[in-house]
């Protein structure tokens, strides 16, 4: 008996330059009814987004990228109990609770590498594997561009293996040494920090950049604030959402349309 198609022809994703998201991280996503906003790609938590939620959200033809840290450490994770101490550097600014990670450690290594087989146990579609630039901060590691480039290649073969898509979270100093393992990117603030031509070799192969802008009148934002950050997307194929900081169920488009995703 043949297959389903869904399974025999199953690969890695590639999403396309102009794909539709919407990203969710700080609570759970409703997925009782008719998913809102109308968009192709969630990107959750991986962790507090359970096996169904993810069904469901499939079930409605969305592709679910899944989002957990790589590069540092959060006390309330259902593996934090299997970092060493020595896996652990400075604290991250702005996030007491977290500490930058050794990316040098084969512990470390391997916890990532079973995080990316939960991803894939769970129905996702891709990972968004955060905190990949702990050498452009205060690390208390030593840690270097080239170890990250080189922990990514590990998590690259990973996804790959386990059929999963994978993003490069910010970290542009490393994205021309990564740009072939990766399939999209997902980044912060570009457009506040004039950075996003940066991107430009990475659309030019067909590679979707997720963008978000956390403009400070959110969420009754000024035009000018949207005209701004929304003003040169142009250039680099940007899919910009403009969010809070807590990265809830609000969200508002470019053309200034605003949407809520049930919590």
């Amino acid at each position: 008996t043949a297959l389903p198609a869904t399974l025999s022809s199953r690969g890695v994703w590639q999403p396309a330059v102009d794909s539709s998201w919407q990203i969710v991280l700080s609570q759970t996503i409703d997925t009782s009814g008719t998913a809102s906003p109308n968009v192709e790609i969630f990107d959750v938590d991986m962790f507090t987004t359970d096996v169904s939620a993810i069904s469901a959200l499939k079930k409605q033809d969305k592709k679910v990228i899944c989002y957990f840290s790589a590069g540092s450490y959060e006390p309330d994770r259902p593996d934090s109990g299997d970092f060493q101490p020595s896996d652990l550097g400075n604290t991250l600014d702005g996030w007491p609770q977290e500490k930058w990670l050794n990316l040098k450690s084969d512990n470390v290594k391997n916890i990532m590498v079973k995080r990316i087989q939960l991803a894939a146990a769970k129905g996702c579609d891709g990972i968004d594997p955060d905190n990949m630039d702990g050498y452009g901060n205060n690390n208390g590691l030593n840690l270097q561009p080239s170890d990250s480039i080189a922990f990514l290649n590990i998590l690259s073969s990973a996804a790959s293996s386990n059929n999963l898509a994978m993003g490069l979270k910010n970290s542009l100093e490393i994205l021309p040494s990564v740009i072939d393992k990766i399939q999209f990117a997902v980044n912060e603030q570009c457009h506040a920090n004039a950075e996003c031509e940066t991107y430009a070799p990475l659309t030019a192969k067909g590679k979707p950049v997720f963008n978000i802008e956390y403009p400070d009148s959110a969420p009754n934002v000024f035009s000018a604030d949207r005209s701004k950050l929304c003003g040169t997307m142009g250039a680099a194929h940007m899919r910009t959402l403009l969010k809070m900081v807590d990265l809830g169920g609000w969200v508002e488009f470019c053309d200034g349309t605003t949407a809520e995703t049930a919590i």
